[in-house]
């Protein structure tokens, strides 16, 4: 499974005001996304990130340069399953957990290999990494400190090395690096 969202450079995937609006997302980075999302099979989030992901079925594509206009149909086709407590029902190509996240993910992986399966959303993938089942962690660094807020990475006291699989960085200041768990 993967975990890949973008993050300050202090570790926050939005800041103390919720803000994540930050400098540096180029085309060039934004095809990170994109070259990310062509992999995955099925995406899990929890219910902050299927809000804010609600934009994406409403956005007028046509408005859109083509690499966006990509990521935005291979969005909106993707299956997704979101983890909420406080949701009743979800629209589009979603549907609601009907079990824990451990559970879940142990049933999708025991399905045909339809691609990866990606998380998003700070607070899911920690309980996911708690449960060591991140394979790799994608991260987009933007050239921003922000002070505080939600974590990108897990605070659950547990180690884990990994090994750097990829490093890329652009004009815009953005650094982007790909890490294997080493198990």
């Amino acid at each position: 499974m993967t975990y890949s969202m973008s993050v300050s450079v202090d570790g926050f995937v939005e800041g103390p005001d919720g803000d994540f609006s930050w400098p540096g997302l180029s085309d060039e980075v934004f095809d990170i996304a994109l070259r990310e999302i062509r992999d995955v099979g099925v995406h899990l989030m929890g219910r902050r990130l299927y809000e804010t992901m609600l934009y994406w079925d409403t956005v007028d594509i046509d408005t859109l340069p083509a690499p966006r206009r990509e990521w935005v149909t291979r969005w909106n086709a993707l299956p997704k399953v979101v983890f909420s407590t406080t949701l009743s029902n979800v629209q589009g190509n979603t549907r609601l957990a009907s079990g824990g996240l451990a559970d879940e993910i142990e049933r999708l992986r025991s399905e045909p290999d339809e691609g990866d399966i990606a998380i998003g959303g700070a607070t899911l993938a920690a309980e996911a990494a708690a449960l060591r089942l991140i394979d790799e962690y994608y991260v987009r660094v933007f050239p921003v400190l922000v002070g505080g807020g939600l974590p990108f990475f897990a605070r659950d006291g547990q180690r884990r090395d990994l090994e750097l699989l990829e490093t890329r960085s652009f004009e815009s200041g953005v650094a982007y690096l790909r890490y294997a768990v080493r198990r």
